[in-house]
């Protein structure tokens, strides 16, 4: 049986083919997200797929996918695949599949965004709801490269980390705000800023904003399903990246980390074709 599964986010779709042989193949397009995406868009970027006749099943894991604005990119991909089983379901239940299988958990999305859910081996039965980065999203890179500069900007951080921010960057002030306040997308602007944060991560006064930053994550988000029993799951690059200062705000907050996964396809694969 071949299957063809996706992880999407909002800057790029991670795709994975794979057959009951075990041989995968891995390919990305442009994120889709049918909440922030038209109907138009979203077609355009189907239409880059390879299309095979061999394709059994179909399922999609993305931002943004849930009722009614899944509907629309679930017919789009029977269009696209008609002869093929489809799913649309949230990145969310995917992150959980990829790091949960059939067992209880906490999964939790470190990206651009953040996400949590409490999981019960089967779905999500509750979810704290990240708000977006401008009211939520703790410990995402868009929050994270939002802080940091308001920190630098404010005088919150020594000079030393100031200058070397401008120096780096290539930024002004002036461009800073420009960007945040008048271009689109801020939120891929700020979070295209952490890598600062890793080429300083030594500094005392990085490493603590980062734990700061990460405590306020399970502090507002894990913290509210009373569950202390379960461990903590994550997916995405900022977990990833910062996996040391992750164990440390978790430990701070009376949290167990479990598994951390960069990028989870490969993991959703094994879960779906487990279950056939």
């Amino acid at each position: 049986m071949n299957y063809l599964i996706a992880d999407s986010g909002s800057t790029k779709t991670s795709w994975l083919l794979a057959d009951s042989e075990g041989r995968r193949t891995e390919f990305e397009t442009l994120g889709i997200n049918p909440v922030r995406d038209s109907e138009e868009s979203m077609e355009e970027t189907l239409q880059t797929l390879p299309l095979s006749s061999e394709i059994e099943k179909v399922f999609f894991y993305g931002a943004g996918c849930i009722p009614p604005y899944s509907d629309s990119l679930e017919q789009m991909l029977r269009r696209r695949f008609p002869q093929a089983e489809t799913r649309v379901e949230s990145d969310l239940l995917g992150a959980a599949h990829a790091l949960c299988g059939d067992s209880e958990g906490i999964a939790c999305i470190l990206g651009t965004g953040s996400n949590s859910g409490l999981y019960d081996g089967h779905t999500i039965v509750q979810n704290v709801s990240p708000l977006g980065y401008i009211l939520g999203d703790e410990g995402s890179g868009a929050v994270l490269g939002k802080n940091l500069v308001g920190d630098l900007l404010k005088g919150q951080m020594s000079p030393h980390l100031l200058q070397a921010f401008y120096d780096e960057t290539g930024l002004t002030r002036a461009q800073i705000i420009n960007k945040v306040y008048r271009e689109p997308q801020p939120n891929r602007f700020l979070a295209s800023l952490v890598p600062f944060l890793g080429r300083h991560r030594e500094e005392a006064e990085i490493h603590q904003f980062l734990v700061d930053q990460l405590r306020r994550f399970f502090h507002r988000n894990v913290a509210l399903y009373q569950r202390p029993d379960l461990a903590v799951h994550f997916v995405g690059g900022v977990a990833h990246s910062y996996s040391e200062e992750l164990l440390e705000a978790a430990r701070l907050e009376g949290f167990r980390v479990g598994t951390i996964l960069q990028r989870p396809i490969a993991a959703m694969a094994d879960y779906l074709m487990g279950k056939q």
